[in-house]
């Protein structure tokens, strides 16, 4: 099965990015013990235990760690890679998933990949944890979408 030419929209693959992110199970360990201790910090401010700046300090790392993941880290990695840039064809074929564009193609076999996810506007087949491909899933016209997911389904294990 051969999906059309794709190229990526920004707004669409920092989106992405978010659901990536949101879905490392590091990260969202990270994000409850912050968000924990920062209503832990207004808890003991309202009681007046803690003194207001401890509770700012609380405060500014929470936004801090907010604005990292939601904004900071998705868009340094949307600049960094060239991949966004271009127009591919993705060929999800029996025994391999491969990628082409006027520079030529890639394939990797199906084993290559451990997991794969899915967000509004992608498919996510994930190498490992930190290395991924999306597809977005415009590149298939009308059942041909289903089609893709029946054979994701079919070839990797889904992420939980």
């Amino acid at each position: 099965m051969t999906s059309n030419l794709f190229s990526y929209s920004k707004p669409k693959v920092i989106q992405a990015l978010r659901y990536h992110f949101v879905s490392r199970p590091e990260i969202k360990i990270i994000m409850v013990l912050i968000n924990l201790l920062a209503i832990g910090s207004a808890a003991l401010y309202f009681f007046k235990q803690i003194s207001p700046l401890a509770f700012l300090i609380m405060s500014f790392l929470w936004f801090l760690l907010m604005i990292m993941y939601w904004f900071v880290l998705p868009q340094v990695i949307y600049k960094q890679s060239a991949t966004f840039k271009d127009s591919f064809r993705a060929v999800l074929g029996k025994e391999q998933f491969a990628i082409e564009n006027n520079n030529g193609h890639k394939s990797w076999d199906w084993s290559s990949f451990t997991t794969w996810m899915e967000s509004p506007h992608f498919f996510h087949l994930y190498f490992n944890s930190r290395s991924f491909f999306i597809i977005p899933k415009n590149a298939f016209e009308g059942d041909e979408e289903l089609e893709a997911r029946k054979i994701l389904v079919e070839k990797i294990k889904k992420l939980k």
